[in-house]
């Protein structure tokens, strides 16, 4: 009697154990900081698709989406 004992008080602490961990894992994801450095957006001065910065071409102060884009502007 004293072993089924142990064994169900066993069998509790492995599931609260369980169930312990599960919720820690899932309150874990929403509390965790969101990396929301997002880069700034410019516009095409030619066809106006808009692209992050560091992917647009500049040429006097206008954003291009290509280097053809650039050419055919300043005609």
């Amino acid at each position: 009697m004293m072993l089924i004992k142990l064994i169900l008080l066993a069998l509790a602490a492995w599931v609260v154990f369980r169930l312990v961990r599960s919720y820690s894992r899932t309150v874990g994801r929403e509390d965790a900081p969101k990396n929301e450095t997002g880069e700034d957006m410019v516009r095409c001065a030619h066809c106006g698709v808009h692209l992050p910065r560091s992917e647009a071409v500049v040429s006097r102060g206008e954003f291009f989406c290509t280097n053809e884009h650039r050419q055919l502007n300043q005609k």
